[in-house]
């Protein structure tokens, strides 16, 4: 029986995040004016770097709050500050490269490079301040 409960924590813990990072990524792509999933299917790398650290730099903090979360409320809310941290960072990036957009969709690497690193090092921040 004992078992059971903890399949089910799981299962509820997993897809409850599965659909956590769906609702980021619709967010995210929806506040960012380049369209990501365009410029990714392209191959544009600066997209792809910029895009994998926001996602990771969601994801990592969404890992931390599961492992310290008291129950699937406390996760969710915890879930929603993260998103909102990285929504936060891709703000003060573009705050201090103004033109942040024009260059991902230029393919500039370094600025995909950039907004992608700052995403997770934020991202990798927020996970351990989440600790309690």
């Amino acid at each position: 029986m004992a078992t059971l409960q903890l399949l089910l924590a799981f299962a509820s813990y997993f897809f409850t995040s599965c659909a956590m990072v769906l609702v980021f990524l619709l967010i995210y792509t929806r506040i960012t004016p380049h369209n990501e999933w365009r410029l990714i299917k392209a191959n544009n790398l600066a997209a792809t770097w910029g895009f994998i650290g926001a996602l990771l730099g969601y994801i990592i903090p969404l890992a931390s709050v599961a492992i310290n979360s008291v129950n699937l409320l406390d996760y969710l809310l915890w879930g929603a500050v993260a998103l909102v941290v990285q929504l936060l960072v891709f703000t003060a990036v573009r705050l201090f490269i103004r033109d942040i957009s024009q260059r991902i969709e230029e393919n500039q690497h370094a600025a995909g490079l950039f907004l992608g690193a700052v995403s997770l090092g934020v991202g990798i921040l927020n996970a351990a301040c989440m600790t309690y």
